[in-house]
């Protein structure tokens, strides 16, 4: 196990760990000051707080918005065409830049294949240079991508939705890995559970990924929350046996028992 994902400063020091990802904006939209020593992490197209903001609310073809009282939405989502918070997203990366080199793009992408049908992504596409809609949809999120990656000096790790199958993360966020998996170093993919009392199915979508990426490293990160340990270390075990690196999330204290288990 190489690292944790947390939310507490205090954490990202500790000697047991190798990366520690801070959540610097979450998808709450809470936001605070990125550190020096950790890889600061920005939930980008993901913000509850701002979902019905005018101007940067997503709609599907029907006009209803991507917010959290959604049936299948955890979080609120914006548009990923509104230039004004693209530009305020960029100017977060560049500060978190400046504090610490690494840095992971988390939420890319639209909310999901239904979206964004607003004026304003009508307009964009209806001027681009794509004939097809839904390859708009991947060059719009191909190109933010890399403008992210111009403004990283160190590492570039990319979060991705856990489905490995060919061509469903294009329709769902517009992500195409091959697009942008030059930019970046390491695909992330959270492959959360609340038991890991099996593990079949994190075998199979790691290993899926394991065939979707050409020079990207993989991370699997797992939830680390009111876990039973010896699941746990399981899980990190089975993930390990495909990813790069595997980390524990929100759960420092669950991560630290993973590694001293893994050593006895």
């Amino acid at each position: 196990m190489d690292g944790i994902v947390t939310r507490v400063a205090d954490e990202v020091d500790d000697p047991a760990f190798d990366i520690a990802f801070y959540e610097v904006k979450d998808v709450t939209g809470r936001q605070t000051d990125p550190l020096t020593d950790a890889v600061n992490m920005v939930s980008c197209h993901g913000d509850s707080s701002r979902a019905d903001d005018p101007g940067l609310q997503t709609v599907d073809d029907e006009g209803r918005l991507a917010t959290r009282d959604r049936p299948y939405f955890d979080w609120g989502y914006v548009c990923p065409t509104n230039e004004d918070y693209r530009l305020e997203l960029l100017e977060l990366l560049e500060h978190c830049a400046e504090r610490s080199g690494a840095i992971r793009l988390d939420d890319v992408g639209f909310a999901r294949g239904e979206y964004c049908r607003c004026d304003r992504c009508q307009i964009e596409f209806d001027t681009a240079d794509e004939d097809d809609w839904w390859s708009w949809r991947t060059s719009t999120i191909t190109r933010f991508v890399h403008d992210a990656a111009d403004r990283i000096d160190g590492r570039t790790y990319l979060t991705v939705y856990p489905d490995p199958y060919p061509g469903h993360l294009e329709r769902r966020s517009g992500l195409s890995l091959a697009a942008v998996e030059p930019a970046i170093d390491e695909v992330v993919v959270p492959l959360y559970d609340m038991a890991y009392t099996t593990t079949y199915w994190l075998e199979a979508l790691a290993s899926g990924f394991v065939d979707s990426l050409t020079s990207a490293d993989l991370g699997v990160e797992v939830y680390g929350i009111d876990i039973d340990l010896e699941n746990l270390v399981h899980a990190v075990e089975v993930a390990e046996a495909y990813a790069d690196s595997v980390y524990v999330a929100y759960d420092a204290a669950a991560a630290r028992a993973v590694a001293e288990a893994r050593h006895d």
